[in-house]
């Protein structure tokens, strides 16, 4: 096919973002190439987003992609209002050779071709960031502020970042070499050499329900630049974003001379469940998963030809040991509990904090002073209606709610949750979050905290001592697993030991956080976001473990 975008037209486009991209995550510095802003966009693209969105309701997005035998879609937003978008429902016997035939092309274009295509796909996406805010926004529940952020350039950043990592481990070797051996006073042995990064085969990506793109990214574009042909399945409440995403991706790889159907969408009818029978088809060599401890377990035990990256359910923990800013602490704390309506996989769950109080810059505070000020915070917070809903959004749904209300029964109510109208959508469930005081001194395995209870909900968990706190976050961090740990105290000594626990356990450690950055916030480029070491996920986002797997080097030796 004839390419309306060329090689070096790509180069001289997106190579400078390709090699800003490639020395921030050396330099691990602050460096982004998508606005944060909503007005960075232009003038009108907020009606035109809006406008873009609203248009898309009640059609039919076809992909034009082969095997399509009918057509689904069920989506209803968490704020009420009914999507009617229908996707293509696909015939996996038709489409998955279908994706295959383009991979030859693909995997000969090289490295930089495809990164460069690849920033392409993210470059379009970006500007349509805020047709695409909408779409996570009536998809998760996000608020708008926050589906435009994460859902548009945070999102993008972790596409971008995955293909940067894709690029350095692609080139670390090179692509040929000549290799001459001496041998005395015979002639040298001489052989000419060839290195080709080659791809697994198709990658099946698994999208989630809260956050579509942004843990949908960067499985996709590190499958896609190392060569790998995509098959996004997206959640069933959540297929929108995936499914603009898949559109743009095949328009670029078309214009770019290359067979779209390396990226294709294949969304199940209700109830029909085809990510299982997806992931243990022989075709499938690579697979992305954000969601349940159960089903990534099931896909890591079960996907045997494949090689799986989940990222699963953890108990996220706060060591309160002592502060010198118990302003700035509480203020933090509760930003953190209630963004999102606590549907983070990095908000924190357990607050340890021992029975005879922490040292503060405003006095010594006692256990159920320490809950009640922080419970206090929360509720300051989120008084007002109209700043609430732009924090908590909405329930995801139903079991959230339904976890939310049966914390309540758990133990004595720090802080009850309340139900917050939202003006613009009445039909949303919005909740407070609700904080439990709990006991670690009661032996009981089956404690609330010790399992994950996703929304928002936390506990204030009583421990006799911060060497207490310290051996109980070890053992959730071993037994189940955490995205993040946060920590406040000024003992130097204390901070080693939290310090330790998290290397030993391989956990992601945020200290003394008082000011604008929060514990469940993470910056691509800079931040890793999980460690792959313990059993919350089994990757990183990302890091060069997450794409080096991705493709083999297969060696080409020829006689000079």
């Amino acid at each position: 096919m004839a390419a309306e975008l060329t090689v070096p037209q790509l180069s001289a486009k997106h190579r400078p973002t390709l090699d800003q991209a490639l020395s921030a995550i050396r330099s691990r510095a602050y460096w982004s190439p998508h606005p944060e802003h909503p007005k960075a966009y232009g003038e009108t693209a907020p009606a035109d987003g809006l406008a873009a969105f609203e248009a898309l309701r009640g059609t039919r997005l076809d992909l034009g992609q082969p095997g399509t035998d009918g057509w689904t879609g069920a989506e209803k937003s968490p704020y009420g209002p009914e999507l009617g978008v229908e996707y293509p429902h696909v015939d996996a016997d038709v489409l998955l050779p279908a994706m295959k035939a383009g991979m030859a092309a693909w995997r000969d274009a090289g490295p930089e071709a495809r990164a460069l295509v690849c920033i392409e796909i993210l470059a379009r996406i970006s500007a349509r960031t805020h047709e695409f805010a909408h779409a996570v926004m009536h998809t998760s529940g996000q608020a708008f502020m926050m589906a435009f952020q994460a859902g548009g350039p945070h999102a993008q950043d972790r596409g971008l970042e995955a293909v940067a990592y894709a690029y350095e481990e692609q080139t670390r070797v090179p692509g040929q070499a000549d290799w001459s051996k001496p041998q005395g006073k015979k002639d040298p042995l001489e052989l000419g050499k060839t290195f080709t990064a080659v791809p697994r085969g198709i990658a099946l990506m698994i999208g989630c329900n809260t956050f579509p793109t942004w843990n949908g990214y960067p499985g996709l574009f590190a499958s896609l630049a190392t060569g790998n042909p995509v098959l996004v399945k997206p959640h069933p409440r959540a297929v929108l974003p995936l499914a603009l995403t898949v559109q743009v991706a095949r328009e670029v790889l078309a214009e770019a001379g290359f067979d779209p159907n390396l990226v294709a969408l294949a969304v199940e009818r209700p109830g029909e469940g085809i990510a299982k029978d997806l992931a243990v088809r022989p075709e499938i060599k690579l697979i992305d998963y954000t969601g349940s401890t159960e089903f990534g377990d099931w896909l890591e035990a079960n996907a045997r030809q494949a090689q799986v990256y989940t990222e699963k359910a953890g108990v996220n923990t706060v060591v309160l040991d002592s502060t010198d800013n118990y302003k700035g602490m509480l203020a933090n704390l509760a930003f953190s509990l209630s963004l999102y309506s606590g549907q983070m996989c990095t908000t924190p769950q357990n607050l340890l904090i021992p029975r005879d109080g922490i040292a503060t810059d405003a006095g010594h505070k006692s256990y159920d002073e320490v809950v009640a000020d922080l419970a206090a915070s929360v509720g300051g917070l989120l008084g007002d209606d109209a700043r609430a809903n732009a924090l908590l959004g909405a329930l995801v749904n139903p079991d959230v709610k339904t976890r939310l209300e049966a914390a309540a029964g758990l133990g004595e109510v720090a802080l009850a949750s309340r139900e917050v109208t939202n003006p613009e959508f009445p039909d949303a469930v919005v909740r407070t979050p609700v904080m439990v005081k709990l006991d670690a001194a009661k032996p009981d395995p089956e404690a609330p905290f010790l399992s994950e209870c996703f929304g928002p909900v936390s506990f204030a968990v009583a421990v006799d001592s911060t060497a207490d706190a310290l051996d109980l976050l070890r053992r959730t961090v071993r037994e189940k697993g955490a995205m993040t740990v946060g920590a406040y105290t000024t003992s130097a000594d204390t901070e080693r030991a939290l310090e330790e626990v998290c290397l030993e356990e391989s956990a992601q450690l945020s200290l003394n956080l008082t000011g604008g950055v929060y514990v469940n916030q993470t910056a691509a480029f800079s931040d890793f976001h999980g460690s792959g070491g313990n059993p919350a996920a089994n990757a990183a986002l990302c890091d060069g473990a997450f794409v080096s797997n991705r493709f083999r080097v297969v060696e080409v030796r020829r006689q000079a």
